[in-house]
């Protein structure tokens, strides 16, 4: 597992504040990285199956978790 998920894995699970994500289940896959499940088990660095992925490279999600880069924007552009 690399540093980037081992990161993306604490900022999504406190920013879920220790809780689930009950709406089904995402999984975000960083490019050359690996990816990270969220769902109603938590947040765990996995690639299973999810009703929704979303991919991209390791800086575009770092800026998305930061608040930097707004998540509607950066799929509307690319």
């Amino acid at each position: 597992m690399s540093a980037i998920v081992d990161m993306a894995v604490t900022a999504l699970t406190e920013k879920l504040e220790g809780g689930t994500f009950d709406a089904g289940s995402v999984k975000f896959q960083i490019e050359d990285e690996g990816s990270v499940m969220m769902d109603s088990d938590g947040v765990r660095a996995s690639d299973d199956e999810a009703d929704c992925t979303l991919i991209a490279d390791a800086e575009t999600f770092q800026e998305i978790l930061s608040g930097e880069l707004n998540p509607t924007a950066a799929f509307m552009g690319g």
